[in-house]
């Protein structure tokens, strides 16, 4: 089988080059971690049988889609959660689990059928929740591609839609109480995330590495002071 993985992420790209090394000579595996590699010439000099986009952040034009089976990883259990920002928003709607739905890619974002989902902690930093999303993807989820290519079926159910959350949404109130403190901080601290913050005067606090303390009666986390 000839693959194409697409990611930004550090961890990801880590991971997607391992998996090229451990299938070396069973499939022939690219990967691609640039936007502007992402191209209909690059596609047809490689006639990939499927194009899998772990965090991904860019939208594929319909002259990829529609020649070229390509696949998302969406951390929701669709059709609930489609849209932007989807760590974030069931965070703060006070979700400690989801399900990490592996779909493929459609005019329509988020809506195309559905090849498989795993479940999916949302316990600790969104760094942690990050990398136990690719352990999920690497591991489990396209080795099972590869050993056969699934059928998608249709989405079933209500529709909920989540629109992506803007940095300024990140800022800590003094009426929040503890636990979304916490919520807040750990959602944002990831790499390429605006952190949570409160403003200062002429200064902005933000912070990560957040945890409560032994007796489970303060939050201890880093901060650090910029300048607006």
């Amino acid at each position: 089988m000839k693959v194409i993985i697409a990611t930004i992420k550090s961890w990801n790209i880590e991971r997607a080059n391992e998996l090229k090394k451990q299938y070396q000579g069973i499939h022939e595996i690219m990967v691609f971690t640039k936007k502007q590699e992402m191209t209909v010439e690059a596609l047809e000099a490689f006639e990939p049988d499927v194009v899998f986009m772990p965090h991904w952040s860019y939208l594929l034009p319909e002259e990829i889609t529609d020649r070229w089976n390509c696949v998302v990883f969406h951390m929701t259990d669709l059709p609930f959660g489609r849209g932007g920002s989807p760590l974030q928003n069931l965070i703060v709607r006070g979700f400690k689990e989801t399900k990490l739905s592996a779909i493929q890619v459609t005019k329509k974002l988020d809506a195309g059928p559905i090849y498989m989902k795993r479940p999916l902690s949302l316990e600790g930093s969104a760094t942690e929740i990050l990398m136990r999303c690719s352990d999920i993807i690497f591991t489990e989820m396209i080795p099972a591609f590869l050993q056969e290519m699934p059928k998608p079926k249709p989405q079933e159910g209500e529709v909920v839609l989540f629109k992506r959350r803007t940095p300024a949404e990140g800022e800590i109130k003094p009426d929040m109480a503890m636990e979304q403190i916490y919520d807040y901080i750990r959602m944002l601290d990831a790499e390429g995330y605006p952190r949570a913050f409160i403003p200062f005067g002429e200064y902005v606090m933000q912070f990560e590495s957040a945890h409560f303390d032994a007796a489970g009666n303060q939050i201890e986390a880093k901060v650090i002071f910029t300048k607006k």
